[in-house]
């Protein structure tokens, strides 16, 4: 019964830890793309440099487990509950990866001024927020049907990573800087969207760890 209680005491751990890594995730997403529509390089470079917090958090999962799978040797859902944690916590890493992508954008972009206000890219990075954000709530929860959502909001994702794209395509053929610029904002939409791709890998995660069979949400 003792070493029960460790147990879930560790897997509740865990499962902080993750929500930890969403909210840091989630709060660097908007910081750098809030420095995107401003240009403002000091909070870019803010983002930058936390994302060491992220990879952190990741170690800490990664020891938690391991001793829980040494100490524990878990079996069946128990086994599945760290093994989620991990592919969860590496997805979490990812996006934290590509929010310092976005932010080293608007670094690169020092001294410019944009070639258009920007409001789709906004727009999309705020669904992708509330994507991470239910992803996170259906694995804490263990609710599929949440999981499931996934797939149907990263579908919006893409439309509007279509819109950013042929919208700012007119840019890539004119004088080098715009178009230097335009493929920019491009990129920036492509890490966004990777972002909503790592989303829809933790519902595939709580559907595995539920059934114990993971779907492809990314189709």
């Amino acid at each position: 019964m003792i070493r029960r209680i460790e147990f879930d005491q560790q897997l509740d751990e865990l499962r902080t830890l993750l929500r930890d890594m969403s909210t840091h995730m989630e709060e660097a997403l908007a910081a750098a793309v809030s420095s995107l529509q401003t240009l403002d390089t000091e909070k870019a470079q803010n983002v930058v440099k936390q994302d060491t917090d992220l990879n952190a958090m990741e170690e800490q999962i990664m020891d938690i487990g391991s001793r829980l799978i040494v100490t524990q040797q878990p079996v069946a859902k128990d086994l599945r509950r760290i093994l989620v944690a991990f592919r969860i916590a590496s997805d979490l890493e990812r996006m934290g990866d590509l929010a310092r992508d976005v932010a080293k954008v608007t670094i690169r972009l020092q001294g410019q001024q944009l070639i258009k206000p920007l409001v789709d890219i906004p727009r999309m990075s705020d669904i992708v927020k509330s994507m991470v954000t239910e992803s996170i709530e259906s694995y804490l929860t263990e609710n599929t049907d949440m999981a499931y959502k996934m797939a149907q909001v990263d579908d919006q994702v893409d439309h509007l990573y279509s819109v950013i794209f042929h919208d700012l395509l007119s840019h890539l053929t004119g004088d080098p800087e715009t178009a230097n610029q335009a493929m920019l904002l491009v990129m920036v939409g492509r890490y966004i969207e990777r972002i909503a791709d790592h989303a829809t890998n933790i519902g595939e995660s709580t559907v595995y760890l539920v059934t114990g069979h993971r779907p492809d949400l990314n189709q």
